[in-house]
């Protein structure tokens, strides 16, 4: 059976999309519309002249115009994902026994292979250290992965290594029972010391690479995402936030902080770029964001059930040391709180 379809820039309904510019390619677009297959599947879909534009059989380097549509059948076989290769990737781990391992992950480390990054993942990592069993746990592409944390982003991760694990994990995180919470050092100085941040967010209808919050009744796809943030530190022209989730979408914590106009320091996708080259903050704190090399934001707390035992598990990381320079710069002596539920109002 064939589908039509005319393709979007968000690619936000793929029964029935439009072009709206010019330059997205042809197998980028289809792998938007269909996650769930590895971009060499969509590659040899169409160079087997399974997915057409206007009709016509093109490369999967084509860049879309306006206008066109894109038609594609999903062959009955769909080729299988490349293999994941073990890799001796040095990972920080916090806890671990047969079902499940957490871990402190660096920035700069991307979780699983993707476009662009075949090699070199967390996924590939954690295969090296747990063993091929893990293999296929959740997803042939994404073994053993409950959730995610962006590429520039540090901080605690629980993976399973058991189905039974994962689908607890899974379902906790769902239900919300799952807590994670976030350090994030802004740019600016909120008025309150908690709100919570409802509002949904989308693929940027212009840059698919950026998400963004989406207005009420929005015609592109998006999801409902809630934050709760509360100020843990102040200093001039700075706060530090800590952030909880309620739901786990794209880049949450970054749009959520940009929306309210506090973007991470650090986030040079949301609106926290070149702090370092403000001149009126002093040069050790300057050089202490140049050494940061990324965004400040860091998963610093992960709470949940274990899957077997049904024990609370809670888990806490600082953050990492360039993180910490920078609040030694802004004067900031830091401890985590110690409460384990959320401060109630």
């Amino acid at each position: 059976m064939w589908y039509s379809a005319h393709v979007k820039i968000d690619l936000s309904d793929h029964e029935k999309l439009v072009a709206e510019r010019t330059g997205e390619r042809l197998d980028r677009a289809l792998q938007t519309a269909l996650p769930e297959m590895s971009r060499t599947a969509i590659q040899r879909m169409v160079e087997e002249g399974l997915a057409r534009v206007n009709g016509r059989r093109e490369k999967s380097g084509y860049k879309l115009h306006r206008g066109d549509e894109v038609t594609w059948r999903v062959p009955d076989v769909i080729p299988a994902p490349d293999v994941l290769i073990p890799e001796a990737i040095p990972l920080s781990v916090t806890f671990e026994d047969e079902h499940l391992i957490v871990l402190d992950k660096p920035r700069g480390l991307v979780v699983h292979p993707a476009p662009g990054h075949s090699s070199g993942t967390l996924v590939n990592a954690v295969l090296a250290h747990a063993g091929e069993d893990l293999t296929g746990i959740g997803g042939v592409e994404r073994p053993g992965i409950v959730h995610r944390l962006d590429k520039d982003t540090s901080g605690l991760m629980v993976v399973a290594k058991t189905e039974t694990a994962y689908a607890s994990l899974q379902a906790q995180i769902q239900s919300r029972e799952m807590e994670r919470r976030y350090l994030a050092l802004v740019r600016g100085g909120p008025r309150w010391d908690r709100a919570s941040i409802d509002a949904p967010i989308g693929r940027h209808p212009f840059d698919r690479k950026k998400m963004t919050v989406m207005a009420t009744g929005s015609s592109h796809t998006h999801r409902d995402a809630r934050t709760d943030l509360r100020v843990l530190e102040r200093f001039p022209g700075f706060t530090l936030l800590e952030a909880k989730l309620h739901t786990g979408r794209t880049h949450q914590v970054r749009v959520h902080c940009a929306y309210i106009r506090l973007p991470v320091v650090g986030d040079e996708t949301y609106g926290g770029k070149n702090t370092d080259r403000d001149s009126t903050l002093s040069s050790e704190l300057r050089a202490a964001l140049v050494a940061l090399g990324g965004q400040a934001l860091h998963a610093h707390r992960l709470t949940f059930r274990h899957p077997l035992s049904e024990e609370r598990m809670q888990f806490m990381a600082p953050p990492p040391g360039d993180f910490q320079a920078v609040l030694k710069q802004l004067s900031v002596t830091w401890t985590a709180p110690l409460d384990d539920p959320w401060p109630e109002d």
